[in-house]
């Protein structure tokens, strides 16, 4: 017990100390809560997904809330920008699992890489209201491109931004907000071919 509370303790501080380094590159100072991670499994309808990315995984909290619901055959490729919190990352033990260093910008070519199927969804935590206008908008496109056709991109930001980057694209997607995180995290989610009303 107490080695698991260090263990957690230590992820946290790391979290924090990533975030004063990086605040561009780390979306909050504190990871993501329990009841945010249920949140967005069930928008992403992981637990049905056969190819799973996963954008700015942080310290892998999220990343584990995947693994656990999705399916033993699936695969999840976790993209982080960041050196240290790619290290946490890599000692998750499931084979399951594909910790990528880099930048999201080459998705398209990290999928190839690992010769992997067009992802059925990708599930950001990456700071879009921090980008440029002409990066996000980069990003959001290449998502939009290799997705599986009737795939599903679920974003949790702590802005609107994204919003009004992926409903010219995607058409307008509705959201949830998540009051048990801290900040409190909005959900949302688009459909490849069509919008999508979250339950």
């Amino acid at each position: 017990m107490k080695h698991i509370t260090k263990t957690m303790l230590s992820k946290k501080l790391a979290f924090v100390q990533e975030f004063l380094k990086h605040p561009l590159e780390v979306g909050s100072v504190i990871p993501s809560s329990r009841f945010l991670e249920n949140k967005i499994i069930k928008a992403a309808e992981v637990a049905s997904a056969k190819t799973i990315v996963e954008l700015g995984p942080g310290t892998g909290n999220t990343t584990r809330a995947i693994l656990k619901a999705m399916p033993k055959t699936a695969k999840l490729l976790a993209i982080e920008i960041n050196p240290q919190l790619h290290e946490l990352l890599q000692k998750i033990d499931d084979d399951r699992l594909i910790a990528h260093l880099g930048n999201v910008e080459g998705l398209e070519k990290i999928l190839a890489q690992y010769k992997l199927d067009a992802p059925d969804t990708i599930i950001s935590g990456i700071p879009f209201s921090t980008m440029s206008q002409e990066a996000a908008t980069k990003i959001v496109n290449t998502i939009a491109a290799v997705l599986a056709p009737n795939g599903n991109f679920v974003a949790y930001q702590f802005s609107p931004k994204i919003a009004a980057l992926c409903d010219p694209i995607f058409g307008k997607a509705r959201s949830k907000i998540e009051i048990f995180n801290i900040p409190p995290a909005c959900v949302f989610r688009w459909d490849k071919n069509k919008s999508t009303s979250l339950q």
